[in-house]
């Protein structure tokens, strides 16, 4: 049995998976509420809030999985990328657990993560297949030949497709996160109403930065009863935006790589546009699009593990591994 904790940004979750991919218990808790007064993470806010649920949480994940620390044969957590603070209380609270235990410890890629919450059961996704991982804080394609790993086929080159949510929510004067509540809206809206562009970058990249200014000139333009009267139009067509970029891109990156099979992971993949423009792509559930530590466990499955003791010195890294 493994024991995951994920701590990358602003959830705080523990799970319990065994070793064929059974999730027995994925306990998140979220801190968006406590960061919407904000507009978005606040990473000291984020760490902090961390330290006060990491025991609360792994606790909980025992009881729902009505089993002890005395079951567990490994401790996983993710390592990075991420906010430095926050990756740390993970990091640290699973090398105490494992010290404490003697145990082996897991550490894992948060991106791994995400294309690994495609193999729990109980619908596990067998490689090959291309990934489009979207969430807040990154946007790729990915080449995945064996669940041991990736290959960066695509990424942004500037904001993440999560990140041009929240922002373009922020600029409609909608809640945090911004992903859902454009979700929302958008349904009561028209596509159609708007043509915001879809960047066309070389290669299989994605640029966002450029929609978001539209968003802004766009809102600019109008006044205040006709921007409330439009809100909605203007976040289905934004959304339209984001989505067409994404599957645009998936799409033609399949086509390159020769991929016979496409797979949505991250938070973005909970977005209902991005699911009904993607009808033959192996999606992510729902609870396991953003972020848990059931995919942080099973991913623990095809990672090298640290013995006993020689993790004591193991840091987090925010971008790329050392």
């Amino acid at each position: 049995m493994i024991l995951g904790i994920e701590t990358s940004c602003d959830e705080t979750a523990a799970a319990l998976v065994t070793e064929d991919g059974e999730i027995l218990a994925n306990v998140v808790s979220s801190q968006a509420d406590l960061h919407a007064k904000y507009g978005g993470v606040v990473p000291e806010v984020a760490s902090r809030r961390h330290l006060e649920l990491v025991t609360p949480v792994v606790r909980e994940a025992l009881e729902e999985a009505g089993t002890s620390l005395g079951d567990i044969e490994r401790i996983a957590v993710t390592r990075g990328p991420g906010l430095i603070g926050a990756l740390l209380v993970g990091l640290s609270a699973a090398k105490a657990l494992a010290w404490a235990l003697r145990l082996p410890l897991v550490p894992v890629d948060h991106l791994h993560g995400h294309v690994a919450s495609l193999f729990l059961q109980p619908d596990p996704v067998e490689p090959p297949f291309l990934c489009l991982l979207a969430s807040g804080g990154h946007t790729l394609v990915l080449d995945v030949q064996d669940h041991g790993g990736y290959r960066v086929v695509g990424t942004t080159l500037d904001d993440a497709a999560g990140e041009a949510f929240d922002k373009g929510a922020r600029l409609l004067g909608l809640g945090y996160p911004g992903g859902a509540a454009i979700d929302r809206l958008a349904r009561e809206g028209d596509a159609e109403a708007f043509a915001f562009p879809v960047a066309r970058v070389p290669g299989l990249d994605f640029s966002f930065s450029g929609l978001k200014t539209a968003l802004l000139y766009k809102v600019r333009e109008l006044a205040a009863d006709e921007l409330a009267l439009r809100r909605a139009d203007l976040a289905a067509s934004y959304q339209r935006a984001i989505v067409r970029a994404l599957v645009e891109r998936a799409i033609a990156a399949a086509d390159q790589i020769g991929a016979d099979r496409i797979a949505v992971v991250g938070g973005v993949a909970a977005n209902s546009e991005l699911r009904a423009s993607l009808p033959d792509a192996a999606l992510a559930p729902l609870a396991l699009c953003t972020d848990n530590a059931a995919m942080i466990a099973s991913a623990a499955r095809y990672v090298e593990e640290i013995p006993f003791a020689r993790y004591l010195a193991l840091d987090a890294y925010a971008s790329t591994a050392a």
